[in-house]
C-alpha cells in the first residue's frame, strides 16, 4: 500500500506542479530534501506541501514518513502501524480525525510503487504513474510531534490509502492503493475549510484509465537503491531473485 515512491523532479517543476509561490530562500533542510529521491521509503524525511494559515498560501516543509500522535512518548516504543492512513478510519478513528480535519498535507511524486506476491518471500516491484507523466500529489495526513522533554521535536506524516483502482489492482492483486488528489482538488485537500463538511468525497481510488504501469528491477526492493536506473522497465531476462524480507515485510 505505497511503501515507498518516487519524487524524480526538479525545484521549478515541483513548484509549478503544485502552485508554490516560490521554492527560494528555502530552509537548508528542505533544499537539500527536494533532490531528486528514487526510492523514497517510510522513517525518511520528506518534502510535503501544506497550507499556511498565516500567509494564506501554499508551501513546502520537511515531514518525517511515519505518523506520530502526541501520545507517542518514544517514536522506537510505538507499536501501532502508523506509515499509513485508512480512508475508511480517517473519521471514526481519534488518531486521525483531527489531523484529517485541520492538518491535511500532499507529498508530491511522480510514481508509486506497489508489489505482487508471487510466494511468502518473494514480490515483485511494479511502478505506477500518470499516462501525461506529470507530478501528482499523494494525499497525507500530518502532526507535530515534541519529545515529552521538549529537546526534540518535528513533523511527521501518514499516507491515505484507499481500495484500488483497475490497474493497480490487476497488476499486483493488492488490496489498498495511496490516495492521489487530483490538481484541480488540491486547494480544497490542503485548506482547513468547513470541518463540518470535511473532503469525505474526495476518499476514492484514482481514475484506472489515466494511469500507467510497469514492472521494475528487483533493486527497488532495496532502500539502499537510490538511482535512476530504478525507473527502468525489468528486463524479461532478469533473474527472479528474492528480495530482502526485512525491507518488504515493513512496508507492506
Amino acid at each position: 500500500m505505497c511503501g515507498r515512491y518516487q519524487r524524480r523532479s526538479d525545484k521549478k517543476r515541483i513548484a509549478e506542479a503544485f502552485g508554490l509561490d516560490t521554492l527560494n530562500d528555502l530552509d537548508p533542510s528542505v533544499e537539500l530534501g527536494l533532490a531528486p529521491n528514487y526510492n523514497a521509503a517510510p522513517g525518511t524525511m520528506q518534502p510535503v506541501v501544506v497550507w499556511d494559515n498565516d500567509l494564506g498560501i501554499r508551501t513546502m516543509r520537511m515531514m518525517h514518513w511515519r505518523f506520530l500522535p502526541p501520545f507517542c512518548t518514544d517514536p522506537k516504543k510505538l507499536k501501532l502501524d502508523t506509515i499509513h492512513a485508512s480512508a475508511e478510519k480517517l473519521l471514526s478513528s481519534g488518531l486521525w480525525k483531527k489531523s484529517f480535519l485541520y492538518r491535511r498535507c500532499l507529498i508530491p511524486a511522480d510514481s508509486f510503487v506497489e508489489w505482487k506476491r508471487i510466494s511468502a518471500k518473494l514480490r515483485l516491484p511494479f511502478l505506477f504513474a500518470l499516462k501525461t507523466e506529470e507530478m501528482f500529489g499523494i494525499a497525507g495526513i500530518w502532526q507535530h510531534w515534541r519529545s515529552p522533554e521538549g529537546e526534540t521535536e518535528f513533523d511527521t506524516f501518514a499516507v491515505v490509502t484507499v481500495e484500488p483502482n483497475e490497474i493497480v489492482h490487476d497488476f499486483t492483486e493488492h488490496h489498498r492503493m495511496p490516495l492521489l488528489i487530483k490538481k484541480a482538488d488540491y486547494e480544497r485537500w490542503l485548506r482547513d475549510g468547513n470541518v463540518e463538511q470535511p473532503p469525505v468525497d474526495l476518499l476514492r481510488p484514482y481514475d484506472s484509465d489515466k494511469m500507467k504501469a510497469w514492472r521494475v528491477g528487483m533493486r527497488m526492493n532495496s532502500v539502499r537503491n537510490n538511482d535512476p536506473s530504478l525507473v527502468e522497465p525489468a528486463s524479461d531476462a532478469e533473474p527472479a531473485t528474492k528480495p530482502e524480507t526485512s525491507q518488504l515485510e515493513m512496508f507492506g
